[in-house]
């Protein structure tokens, strides 16, 4: 495992599912990170650099959910749910590109 494989796992055992003022500043953290590790993964190869963008494609829907999530006029029951569908699609699209990554020397 290299270590972008090995900082998509960090990342991804770092998602909270709970909706708290630390743990959405704790997921947009996250979401930056993630986005530079795409970048990463973009410079790899030709193959990556094709096929990564949609990665990137998920950030803003997830980022959007999380905003919504912190709108103070939004009951606390809509809160936690659009926070744990931000969580969860972060998750999902986390655990796509590990599949489709690997270990870094796809170059198909």
């Amino acid at each position: 495992m290299n270590t972008i494989s090995t900082k998509l796992n960090e990342l991804f055992s770092r998602i909270p599912r709970r909706h708290t003022t630390d743990n959405v500043k704790e997921i947009n953290n996250i979401l930056d990170e993630y986005e530079e590790l795409l970048q990463l993964i973009e410079a790899e190869n030709d193959f990556y650099e094709k096929n990564v963008d949609e990665f990137f494609d998920t950030l803003d829907p997830v980022r959007m959910l999380v905003k919504k999530s912190n709108d103070n006029r939004t009951s606390k029951k809509s809160k936690d749910d659009l926070f744990d569908q931000a969580s969860g699609d972060l998750k999902d699209t986390m655990e796509a590109l590990k599949d489709f990554y690997e270990d870094g020397t796809r170059k198909e």
